[in-house]
């Protein structure tokens, strides 16, 4: 069952597509706010639950990274079936599981917020050995919420409270496979990250934009924004350069 208020969400419009993907761990919620701001401006918008998420941790430790991967895929052709034009946008894993799948299907751009280039751990090898015996490991050090710029959203932000320690195995595999697709990509790509994110630290970003193939990508900088940024102060700026981004390259076609 999806825990309430975790829903997906569906918002028609004109026929541009926004496929709005969440982060690890996480749920459209995540999305919401955002994909209401794009709805506004007139685009056509779909927020996809990643397989097992948003119901319970053991749902999670169940799937692998090719779900996640097909859970984008069927999002992206429920959209398309409305829209002339589908659009890439997505929040940490859900930006890389984003640039992962603009390698494989026909989309007019992509917009990355808080993405990971790599898990850079020598402990990720045993994860898959270890999980036999360890099932959750905590998320960060430190006070919860306390990376949040908005302590109200942190308080109603809906995510596992701990990481499957057998997902973290299938999230790193996802990313080598990412990092494989970033020189073929040619669609546009803006990418998007906060120097206050100490979740996911902004070289990510900057190795991300070194290896991505297309000629139009840019990065933008915000500071108003922990690693959730369509749920902190920043989400505003952010979502009206989705809009823009998106609205340069239909004027483009």
């Amino acid at each position: 069952m999806i825990i309430p208020s975790a829903e997906p969400f569906y918002f028609p419009g004109n026929k541009t597509g926004c496929l709005l993907v969440h982060g690890f761990t996480g749920a459209p919620k995540e999305m919401r706010w955002m994909g209401e701001y794009l709805a506004e401006e007139g685009f056509s918008v779909l927020g996809v639950r990643l397989a097992g998420h948003a119901t319970k941790p053991e749902d999670m430790i169940r799937t692998r990274y090719t779900d996640w991967m097909h859970s984008v895929e069927d999002g992206y052709h429920l959209l398309k079936g409305t829209v002339d034009r589908v659009f890439l946008i997505g929040l940490s894993m859900g930006g890389a599981l984003s640039l992962l799948m603009a390698s494989k299907l026909d989309v007019s751009g992509v917009f990355v917020m808080s993405a990971p280039y790599g898990l850079n751990d020598s402990r990720i090898k045993y994860t898959k050995f270890l999980s036999k015996f360890i099932s959750y490991i905590p998320k960060r050090k430190g006070e919860p919420g306390a990376t949040w710029v908005d302590k109200e959203a942190w308080r109603t932000q809906i995510s596992y409270p701990e990481n499957p320690l057998r997902s973290v195995t299938e999230l790193a595999k996802m990313l080598k496979e990412m990092q494989a697709v970033l020189p073929k990509i040619d669609v546009p790509v803006q990418l998007v990250h906060s120097r206050n994110d100490t979740y996911v630290l902004g070289e990510n970003m900057e190795k991300i934009y070194a290896d991505l193939g297309t000629e139009d990508k840019e990065m933008i900088w915000v500071t108003e924004s922990g690693h959730v940024i369509p749920r902190e102060p920043a989400k505003t700026e952010v979502s009206k350069a989705a809009a823009d981004f998106m609205r340069r390259i239909e004027s483009e076609k």
